[in-house]
């Protein structure tokens, strides 16, 4: 069993196989209470935020089902190194099941949105036939009168009226209950696509868009470049103002690169201190153009810790650019635009590469 930081003795001792079990409590739910009580302290001491994702990473490692995620956990807490948001994206990569869980959750919500829409036909349909049969039924009741003979078969045809209108109410409920599921399905949908602190595109949607850009562009017979862009010296910022003002120089970078980049590009998180672009209708020469651009506005900035009134210094960026359109292989460009990066990030930095 693997422990990280920030668990208290108490969770400790609840996890050892010889601790007392509670009254009422077997075995399986105390496990179960102190890998939560893991999970809950780990979270709250490193102040990560709590998403689907990192719980589930969490969960991984904890309970020693992902043995590499547990690995790289207790090797971070040996170096002393920080156990922060931006680590523990990279350390996402790790899961072997990622991108079958992502496909997992796509089928479902698929699955889930179809099934959402043949009830509500079926609810549609029904209601309009209960309302129909309403109607007739109440002609013939009209009709009747009310013969002393009869009163028994008027009684029930009403009370069949009653119960037929609270089906109707029901099935009106149902479709409300129905619209607001399916609401809440698109957003949890948008959220899964969005960086938690940037609030960006992450790098699940930009995969997804590349694909469709790609295909788009070639459609289209217009040129299609990404670019990959990383933070230069990010760790000093880490070290010198702490993890906190880290976070803000990022979203101020997130924040700039897609006001400047333009509405035809797209910007997005690719997991730590690196940003991706898609400039759609550009060639591999006017990206780097364009981002050329940004790279000299971003260095002219002074950015100022806010807590502490001291200047950050200069933040720079390196970038790598490659054209997506000239390869039928979209990770042939991917693989171009990294090495691009690391050209210039060998080279000095605060510059872009062409690959």
């Amino acid at each position: 069993m693997v422990f990280a930081p920030g668990f208290s003795r108490s969770a400790r001792r609840r996890a050892s196989p010889d601790a007392p079990v509670p009254d009422g409590e077997t075995r399986a739910e105390e496990a179960r209470r102190a890998l939560l009580e893991r999970i809950c302290g780990f979270v709250i001491s490193h102040d990560l935020a709590v998403t689907g994702a990192n719980l589930a990473m969490l969960c991984g490692a904890l309970s020693g089902s992902q043995p590499e995620l547990a690995r790289a956990l207790v090797q971070r807490e040996l170096s002393g190194e920080p156990i922060d948001q931006a680590w523990l994206d990279t350390l996402a990569q790790l899961d072997p099941d990622r991108h079958d869980h992502i496909a997992a959750l796509e089928t479902l919500s698929e699955k889930l949105e179809y099934t959402l829409e043949r009830f509500a036909e079926t609810a549609r349909e029904a209601q309009s036939d209960t309302h129909e049969h309403r109607d007739a039924i109440g002609v013939q009741v009209e009709a009747l009168g009310n013969p002393a003979e009869l009163t028994q078969v008027i009684d029930l045809s009403r009370a069949m009226l009653a119960r037929i209108e609270q089906v109707e109410a029901a099935m009106a409920r149902s479709e409300v209950e129905i619209d607001r599921l399916r609401e809440n399905l698109a957003e949890a949908r948008s959220e899964a696509d969005v960086d938690h602190l940037t609030r960006l595109p992450n790098r699940r949607a930009f995969e997804r868009r590349l694909v469709s850009a790609a295909i788009e562009a070639r459609v289209k017979g217009e040129p299609l470049s990404i670019a990959f862009c990383d933070v230069d010296h990010f760790k000093q910022v880490n070290d010198r103002h702490g993890h906190a003002a880290g976070d803000r120089v990022l979203c101020a970078l997130a924040a700039s690169f897609a006001e400047m980049a333009g509405d035809a590009c797209f910007t997005a998180r690719h997991g730590g201190e690196e940003f991706v672009l898609l400039f759609a209708g550009l060639g591999k020469e006017a990206a780097k153009g364009r981002l050329d651009a940004i790279r000299r506005a971003l260095g002219a900035r002074v950015l100022m810790n806010r807590d502490t009134g001291q200047p950050f210094g200069k933040i720079t960026f390196s970038g790598g650019v490659a054209e997506v359109t000239g390869d039928a292989d979209t990770r042939r460009a991917l693989a171009r635009a990294d090495e691009a990066l690391y050209r210039a990030k060998q080279q000095g930095r605060n510059r872009i590469e062409l690959g």
